[in-house]
């Protein structure tokens, strides 16, 4: 791995030669962490790498550095990007140059050495003080004067003996700071897609839809706007957060476009086209997410195990202008055992592109024909799915779990109403699930915690009704329940009657059981029997029970 000292970094960026991408975020550190900063590259903590982008292509769109306007730089050499870093090599140049003038005064690059602080392994020496307020001389150092030889004899001028020695060491520290840098050189735009997409996994927060229009795209090239604008569209069917995620949104471009949604794919996209077909896009993810509603009681985003589900419903459901694609029953059918296989096998938590890209033609060829393609995913369900996973409302098993349970239109405990599950859905949190077997009860019979919250313990009941049964043995709290409608309740929470058993591993093994019995249903034939009778393993008689 190269390096870079401080003074040559400084050069790069005044000479143009090191710039800022429009696909990075803005500078965000305040003061007191460029403060921290400084005081850790003076100690020689490690602090990181710059990670750069080397080209010849220089992008339409750039972001400034902070408060800095960079200058352009010299056409016959290659311009280095910076996609990680830009947080500390602002912090940097803002705190130490003199070259440029910002666009306004920043406080958070007015960083001074104490004199005084302690010298401390874990406490700063440094800190940045207020613009409009004066500084004592005689303990506060001024860092910006570091690199000027001019400003800097003037400024140590009236020192003498230890102090002068103390901040000459200080100054020779930060001039043997060497920063170290990763570069990667290429003008392929495939490379440079596939580097960005796993810098992004790495956490470093950029923008695909800014990379696009940074390196492609025109100013008059308005796709953000349309995103928002879809997003209004979708706000009161609970599908917002689809028009703020932009690169989900891009993929289904890229799929509806080219047939594919890798990274490479989407550095090919042309804005001009992306524009004139904005149309297919649009119908193809209103199509999408009105098929999740319709067919799976989807209510938003936050219920679909993977979002990623979209980017191939989008393509079987994109059309032009005012038209629409309509399912034949087949088609229907295939979509939805896609769908639950790619629930319950968790398709999408590994190898994304490749199984998008399969995905993405299995749906072409099944917008022609039904294609035995697009459901040929191994999906097997045991029992462990439902008695080994906690209930998390964040975790793909939960929501499989709970899209599964609405197959079977739930009721209320309390009154045997059928739930509205759009309304549930839509403002989907943990309050809308409650255990059948109460926690309180299970604990005082010395259950963990890991077996009272698996998901075979949970069913749809509102806060309300689970107020209503309280924390009682299930054969008490089934008073509560109406008398000539707990079958009825019951099946439809895919429950049997062994819940009143006051038995929890009996009644474990015979809800796990109806629960898997369910799901390789759905599975099979991408929906439940209405009665529903067929899928409760219990051979026990809740009139055993008396009250």
């Amino acid at each position: 791995m190269a390096s870079e000292a401080i003074r040559s970094l400084m050069d790069h960026l005044v000479g143009g030669r090191l710039r800022i991408p429009a696909f990075q975020r803005g500078f965000v550190w305040d003061a007191e962490r460029v403060a921290f900063f400084m005081d850790s590259v003076y100690k020689g903590y490690p602090f990181g790498n710059l990670l750069l982008w080397r080209t010849r292509q220089e992008l339409t769109h750039e972001r400034d550095l902070g408060p800095y306007q960079l200058p352009a730089g010299d056409p016959e050499y290659p311009i280095d990007y910076v996609l990680d870093g830009q947080q500390r090599l602002t912090s940097l140049f803002g705190v130490f140059q003199n070259s440029l003038q910002a666009r306004e005064p920043d406080e958070r690059f007015n960083v001074y050495f104490d004199r005084q602080a302690e010298d401390s392994l874990q406490s700063s020496q440094f800190f940045a003080l207020p613009l409009d307020q004066p500084v004592d001389s005689a303990r506060y150092f001024p860092l910006r004067v570091l690199f000027d030889v001019v400003a800097y004899r003037q400024a140590t001028e009236p020192l003498e003996g230890d102090d002068l020695l103390l901040i000459d060491e200080m100054q020779t520290r930060f001039k043997e700071v060497q920063v170290p840098t990763q570069t990667f050189e290429t003008d392929d735009r495939g490379r440079v897609a596939i580097v960005f997409e796993r810098v992004n996994r790495l956490g470093v927060e950029l923008d695909t839809l800014q990379l696009l229009s940074a390196w492609t795209w025109s100013d008059d090239f308005f796709l953000q706007e349309k995103f928002e604008d879809l997003g209004e569209d979708l706000e009161p069917f609970g599908f917002k957060l689809v028009g703020e995620d932009t690169n989900l949104l891009l993929r289904c471009c890229s799929a509806i476009i080219q047939g594919e949604a890798a990274p490479a794919a989407l550095m090919q996209l042309d804005g001009d086209e992306v524009r004139e077909r904005f149309d297919e896009i649009s119908n193809g993810i209103l199509g999408a997410i009105d098929f999740l509603r319709t067919n799976l009681h989807v209510g938003s985003m936050a219920n679909l195990p993977f979002g990623t589900l979209i980017v191939p419903l989008a393509v079987f459901f994109s059309a032009k202008g005012n038209s629409s694609v309509v399912c034949t029953s087949a088609q229907r059918k295939a979509l939805l055992k896609w769908f639950w296989r790619s629930s319950f096998s968790r398709r999408y938590s590994s190898d994304v592109i490749r199984k998008l890209e399969l995905d993405i033609q299995a749906m072409l060829q099944l917008k022609g024909d039904v294609d035995d393609s697009l459901i040929d995913i191994d999906a097997p369900v045991w029992r462990s799915f439902f008695t080994g996973s906690m209930f998390n409302t964040s975790s793909v098993n939960t929501k499989t779990f709970v899209l599964l349970l609405t197959q079977a239109q739930p009721r209320s405990f309390v009154s045997g109403a059928p739930i509205s599950l759009q309304r549930v859905l839509k403002d989907y949190n943990r309050n809308e699930f409650h255990h059948l077997y109460p926690r309180r009860y299970l604990k005082d019979l010395g259950y963990e915690t890991s077996d009272i919250n698996g998901l075979a313990n949970f069913v749809f009941m509102a806060r309300a009704d689970n107020n209503k049964l309280g924390g009682e043995a299930p054969s008490m709290y089934r008073r509560h329940l109406p008398g000539d409608g707990q079958a009825a309740i019951l099946r439809h929470a895919l429950c049997p009657a062994s819940l009143f058993s006051d038995d929890y591993d009996l009644f474990l093994e015979a809800r796990g059981e109806t629960l898997t019995r369910a799901a390789k249903a759905l599975v099979a034939d991408g929906e439940l029997d209405v009665a529903l009778s067929s899928y409760i393993a219990d051979d026990w008689d809740p009139d055993d029970i008396p009250f």
